[in-house]
């Protein structure tokens, strides 16, 4: 096979393979079922288009290929009478087989809806733990393969294939419906797509662990799926607000690291480097969730946040008591410890380090944050600015030994052993 054509099937699986496999999970309403018929494809691809050449519309190729393959499958299998009655046909004794088959193609060709939709809210269901969900999810609507995810999360191949197994199996035996819930359950639903999405976006901004500041194939596979919400959903604030977080904090992404790879802190930016068109895009995303004109959720708050920096041409011009603000407003709805030790960061900025320090104080016996190298590193940067010098480098010192990430560790190490110096 000639590299070019292996890098276009490449190119086509990576963009439509989502799109097939809903599409197959709604005739077939099993995933993992449907994620082998859309292998299957894909090998078909494999082993034709380099003989026959590359279709002129190589998605509608896979997607037909993919739909004949699971017609075959409910052919063979038992399913076709559960099917029949999914369908809402009225199955006699007197029915002819081929017939009824005749009725199934027609109906699996009917536009039923948003499939991707579907598909997202079944890989995020509840049922499965949240590490399954993420690497399900970057599976199916990501594109990823085995090998990708765990190099990405820094895992071993055979977890992350056991994760995704282990996944669609529950996802089978628990009978879990394809489909996009209502009512009140929606709400719940959501918060967990969305959580899933955030948690692939923000490890590939901010690697937990190993020797990369950032993961950035990770931030955009989050980005794509962000977008995929947004035009599915472009009615749900928090879905807009999610995306407009994500895109202004990508807007930054050149900026974030120096040429040698060692992280640059937010204040110390060129701000020169951050990416316009994202920030345009980010912007004009939270101003969408605003003029739905309900109450601001999680992420529409901290697309408020990251928004005033993104509008402050220079790190003096930050508006900070806005930021302190929306801070303040997130505190009460989520009640989180780090949204805390956030808002202390920029109540630090607009009242000074002593007030910030106090916030900080008063989250020490938090138990979520007794390993969270945010919280030494945040009271090193107050101390440092009250001019406590030795407390300040023991406190950058204990940050450096709670972090996994190497190039965190040096630059906390780098600020302990620099301070008091300038």
């Amino acid at each position: 096979m000639s590299s070019e054509t292996h890098r276009a099937i490449h190119a086509v699986w990576s963009i439509e393979s989502a799109r097939v496999i809903a599409t197959l999970a709604r005739i077939v309403r099993d995933v993992g079922l449907a994620e082998e018929l859309a292998q299957d494809a894909l090998l078909a691809a494999l082993e034709q288009w380099p003989t026959v050449g590359i279709p002129d519309n190589p998605a509608a190729w896979l997607t037909a290929t993919a739909k004949h393959r699971a017609l075959n499958t409910l052919r063979r299998g038992k399913m076709l009478e559960r099917k029949h009655g999914e369908l809402g046909y009225e199955l006699t004794a007197q029915a002819e087989p081929h017939k009824l088959i005749e009725q199934l193609e027609t109906a699996l060709d009917d536009d039923v809806g948003d499939d991707l939709l579907r598909l997202i809210f079944t890989s995020c269901h509840p049922v499965l733990s949240t590490e399954a969900r993420v690497a399900l999810t970057l599976r199916l609507l990501g594109g990823l393969t085995t090998d990708e995810i765990a190099r990405a999360f820094l895992v071993p191949e055979p977890t992350i294939a056991q994760r995704i197994v282990r996944a669609k199996r529950t996802l089978t035996d628990q009978q879990v419906p394809y489909e996009v819930p209502r009512g009140t359950e929606l709400g719940a639903r959501l918060a967990s797509v969305l959580e899933v999405v955030y948690l692939i976006f923000n490890e590939g901004y901010s690697a937990t662990a190993g020797d990369d500041h950032m993961r950035p194939g990770l931030c955009e596979d989050a980005l794509r799926l962000g977008r995929v919400l947004a035009g599915l959903a472009p009615e749900e604030p928090e879905v807009l607000g999610l995306l407009a977080l994500m895109e202004l904090n990508a807007s930054r992404a050149a900026a974030r690291t120096s040429a040698e790879g060692n992280p640059i802190l937010l204040l110390e930016q060129d701000r020169g480097r951050w990416d316009q068109m994202a920030i345009r895009r980010g912007l004009s995303a939270l101003e969408q969730a605003e003029r739905l004109g309900q109450e601001p959720g999680p992420y529409v708050l901290q697309a408020g946040v990251t928004a005033c920096h993104a509008r402050a041409r220079t790190a003096d011009e930050t508006d900070w008591r806005r930021i302190a603000a929306l801070y303040g407003q997130l505190a009460a709805l989520v009640k989180s410890p780090v949204v805390e030790l956030n808002r202390a960061v920029a109540v630090s900025m607009a009242d000074g380090p002593a007030a910030g320090l106090s916030l900080a104080d008063a989250l020490l016996s938090e138990p979520a944050l007794q390993r969270y190298h945010l919280l030494p590193s945040a009271r090193a940067d107050f101390l440092e600015r009250l001019g406590r010098f030795d407390e300040a480098k023991t406190e950058f010192e204990r940050a450096a030994l709670m972090t996994q990430n190497a190039r965190q560790r040096e630059q906390l190490l780098r600020r302990a052993r620099n301070c008091g110096k300038s």
